[in-house]
């Protein structure tokens, strides 16, 4: 099975989603979406494909939301997912991909919902 968990190792509810991952007996892809942030395409997918709006896969606390004023109504979600892409810690974690599905895993124990 293919499973792509977006993580963030400082992250308990991340760590705790690729453990019941691991503790499942599979092997995750893991990207560091810190190091390596994914691009607009990508996350564009991502949204999409967890069905959820742009803000809710947001990270509301962290200081460059404010500073950037992310939380104007008037914002597009294009103008958010450009937000993200160039401050990734914006992104809210973890995201895992797999063939049953994208969900965002908070708390961690959604993450059961997308493994066989």
């Amino acid at each position: 099975m293919n499973i792509t968990a977006y993580h963030n190792a400082r992250c308990s509810n991340s760590r705790g989603a690729l453990a019941l991952i691991q503790d499942a007996g599979l092997t995750p892809t893991v990207i560091d979406y810190l190091q390596s942030p994914p691009s607009v395409a990508e996350l564009k997918a991502l949204v999409k494909a967890c069905g959820l709006p742009v803000r809710e896969l947001m990270r509301s606390k962290e200081a460059v939301y404010s500073e950037l004023k992310l939380g104007d109504p008037a914002l597009s979600e294009d103008a958010l997912i450009a937000a993200i892409h160039a401050h990734p810690v914006l992104l809210n974690r973890p995201i895992v991909v797999t063939p049953k599905g994208t969900r965002l895993c908070r708390p961690p124990e959604l993450v059961r919902e997308l493994l066989p």
